[in-house]
């Protein structure tokens, strides 16, 4: 007991009541303080950082995307460190490493002008590597461990309740997130880029303080079962699940069938959100049609998120895996379609669904399918997956685009890849 609460005044087995709801509350600021490490929260800082570092537009984009590839090379480690040593350390030393990768980040312009001056070298290439680099531990410590650790601790302190928990928590999340690029840019209109990224270091010191004091790796520790069930119910409950390693959970079909629609999601989203203005005019659309997508897209993608959530409790995770496929052959027609009456409403609809079911099964599917003893490793293999996914797609998007003056293919290879994912997922059933 001593040595899983060192460090803390915050005893969860004192707690007037469940003490997983404390956890899922913390966790969720967890993930949403990862924010600066996240695409949402870099886009904002692109053109001022950009313009003070000398750099192209396109040699930004391809220091972040270099940045989040090596990041998606490695991530799985980190899953490996939370099965080893909790999700308090990982998430402390997470935090930390964004805050202090966010304060190198705004003294970006003083490094690369100091490494110039040490080189005897006047080249964009110091900017690069060193944006490179900053891109690489903002991904890795922001979008890949914090996320990946509140994510997973918010899942192990519960069982039979856990769509319920992360119907709330997805939302608070998505809200959050929604919302970010507007007080992030309120700090960069009234304090300076380098000073918003300064703010944002600031209060991820507060949160690595937070979590030392409120994450607790998991209930037992504390002599708690997941859900509140009082403990000397534990002998009747039958915890027959087989505890998967990443070994033996990569062996079923499950877990690619449900890894690549996941990672299809992050890869079709990413590309579409990128190059939005771009592919609605392409297709004769103006700016404001393009951008307006975004917000009945959001309400599709909350409904669902919030229904399904609470009904996955009940629901075999199988069907939401086919109705995730489903939204994504509405978005890939629509996409294709686009220029038709029929397009933009399918786009929306599709987007919307793929975006609510990712929610649910990013968070659900893993421990229910796999256990909790080594759902670090796991799900760390997967974070991996999306982060390369949305790292390829601005770059395959474009290249389509400029190779054959259309973004259409895509949209036929997105089909068949989702009919592949369909007829392959027949046997894609939980290994439990």
């Amino acid at each position: 007991m001593t040595n899983h609460n060192r460090f803390s005044f915050i005893n969860p087995s004192k707690s007037p009541f469940f003490y997983g709801y404390i956890v899922a509350v913390f966790g969720s600021i967890g993930v949403y303080l990862s924010m600066p490490g996240q695409t949402i929260g870099v886009s904002v800082f692109t053109d001022p950082v950009k313009n003070a570092l000398g750099l192209s537009r396109n040699q930004f984009s391809n220091a972040y995307m270099i940045g989040t590839i090596m990041s998606s090379l490695v991530i799985g480690r980190a899953g490996v460190w939370f099965d080893r040593y909790g999700a308090r350390y990982v998430a402390f030393f997470a935090a930390l490493t964004l805050a202090v990768s966010l304060m190198l980040c705004s003294w970006s312009v003083h490094m690369s002008e100091f490494v110039q001056q040490l080189l005897n070298i006047q080249s964009w290439w110091i900017p690069f590597l060193l944006m490179t680099f900053l891109f690489f531990m903002l991904r890795f410590s922001g979008q890949g461990v914090l996320t990946m650790a509140s994510r997973n601790v918010i899942m192990i302190w519960f069982d039979k309740n856990r769509g319920k928990v992360n119907a709330v928590s997805s939302v608070a999340i998505s809200f959050g997130f929604s919302s970010s690029p507007l007080w992030v840019n309120y700090l960069i209109e009234n304090y300076s880029w380098q000073g918003a990224w300064q703010i944002l270091a600031l209060a991820l010191v507060v949160l690595s303080v937070l979590i030392l004091q409120f994450y607790k790796n998991k209930p037992e520790d504390h002599g708690l079962l997941p859900d509140g069930t009082d403990v000397k119910e534990e002998k009747e409950i039958k915890l027959l699940a087989k505890q998967y390693t990443l070994k033996e959970a990569k062996k079923t079909r499950a877990f690619w069938m449900y890894g690549l629609i996941l990672a299809f999601n992050s890869f079709f989203i990413t590309g579409l959100t990128f190059h939005i203005v771009s592919i609605f005019k392409s297709e004769g659309f103006p700016k404001e049609d393009a951008i307006a997508i975004f917000l009945p897209a959001s309400f599709v993608a909350v409904t669902i998120s919030i229904v399904f959530n609470f009904l996955s409790d009940y629901l075999r995770l199988k069907l939401y895996l086919y109705l995730m496929i489903f939204g994504g052959i509405l978005a890939s027609v629509g996409f294709l379609f686009l220029a038709t009456s029929f397009g933009v409403p399918l786009l929306v609809v599709g987007f919307g669904i793929m975006s609510g079911f990712f929610a649910v099964l990013n968070a659900i599917v893993w421990p229910r399918f796999y256990g909790r003893t080594h759902l670090g490793a796991i799900t760390g293999k997967i974070m991996s997956l999306l982060i390369l996914a949305s790292a390829l797609a601005p770059t395959i998007f474009s290249l389509c685009f400029s190779t054959f003056e259309s973004y259409r293919l895509l949209g036929y290879l997105g089909l068949s890849f989702l009919l592949f994912l369909g007829i392959a997922s027949i046997k894609a059933n939980n290994p439990q």
